[in-house]
């Protein structure tokens, strides 16, 4: 559809801030400042695109700010953690300041699968061994996936994780592991790992133990990383599934509920043209970010569809993701 006149003029002149829901060097970081420098050529008037680190609260802080502070010109966006798009859903919607379902979605630069993984010098280097030897696995916050799927894996497989929570990204997660600080962690984007450790990826220098996505992804598969549908069944595995339905829409661009129409189609228009611009395409293949995209109208109705989910198994997946032993 055309746009108005007004529409097309609005961004010349102005900027927009995109909030990252998580600190400098990790993986929602690197996707958000690779949007940031390619989405404008798709806006009318090239506005400036300024990325703003937001961490907190596993992405709640930077989803609470777009909800109820930032504005509803267009001038506002956020790349989140999934996980804070379902934590009301688990934790009880009234307990929150935001509500995902009426939040606007510009689009999801991703779609992947999650592993869990240990340093070369942990005891636990398959998933047989985290169901025997208790270990220490780094996160950041509830509804991270870091914390959320070692405590999900615990209360559904087995698994002895003590999870350390604090660490501020996955980049410090993992120097963490190099230190011996923790065993190391679970919940981790495949495409980020490979991104930031290439040199671990698939050698010895590290247990690439389980891989967790709604389908196993075939290269993982052929570096013999068990998927976690190898390990839980009945109710169990229904939880497990709404759990992972979030990495449908593993790298969410959210706008605040109400944000002008015109300036949101602008927006989702030149989102899913940043997906396919080759610039874009070619340094993220440079940076090993994987680029699986899933529009806005996708990525809504998956969190509707979540939120429509049976009282008795979001009943089991909270109990899953707050029970820390």
């Amino acid at each position: 559809m055309a746009l108005p006149a007004a529409a097309q003029d609005f961004y010349a002149g102005k900027t927009i801030s995109l909030a990252v829901g998580a600190g400098s060097g990790g993986g929602y970081d690197l996707y958000g400042r690779a949007v940031a420098r390619h989405i404008p050529k798709y806006i009318p008037g090239k506005p400036n695109v300024i990325v703003q680190n937001m961490p907190g609260a596993g992405s709640m802080k930077a989803v609470e700010y777009i909800f109820t502070h930032a504005p509803k010109d267009g001038t506002a966006i956020a790349i989140v953690f999934p996980g804070a798009l379902i934590e009301p859903l688990i934790a009880g919607r009234e307990k929150f300041r935001f509500d995902p379902p009426k939040l606007e979605y510009i689009g999801s630069a991703n779609s992947g699968a999650r592993l869990c993984v240990t340093f070369h010098t942990s005891k636990v280097k398959t998933f047989e061994d985290a169901q025997r030897i208790p270990s220490t696995m780094g996160g950041s916050a509830v509804g991270d996936s870091t914390t959320d799927y070692a405590l999900m894996l615990n209360s559904l497989a087995g698994t002895k994780f003590k999870v350390v929570q604090g660490y501020k990204s996955t980049s410090e997660t993992l120097l963490a592991v190099e230190r011996g600080e923790v065993d190391g962690l679970c919940g981790l984007d495949a495409s980020s790992f490979q991104a930031q450790r290439p040199q671990w990826y698939g050698t010895k220098l590290a247990n690439m133990f389980l891989q967790a996505s709604l389908e196993p992804k075939e290269e993982l598969t052929k570096l013999g990383v068990p998927p976690v549908w190898n390990f839980v069944s009945g109710d169990a595995r229904s939880a497990v599934e709404l759990i992972l339905s979030q990495q449908e829409f593993h790298r969410p661009f959210i706008a605040p509920p109400g944000t002008a129409p015109a300036q949101l189609a602008l927006l989702r228009k030149a989102f899913d043209a940043t997906m396919k611009d080759a610039e874009f395409l070619a340094e993220a293949e440079k940076a090993n970010l994987d680029i699986a995209p899933k529009s806005a109208e996708v990525v809504a109705k998956l969190i509707d569809k979540m939120y429509a989910s049976p009282a008795h198994i979001v009943q089991l997946v909270t109990k899953a993701l707050r029970s820390q032993p």
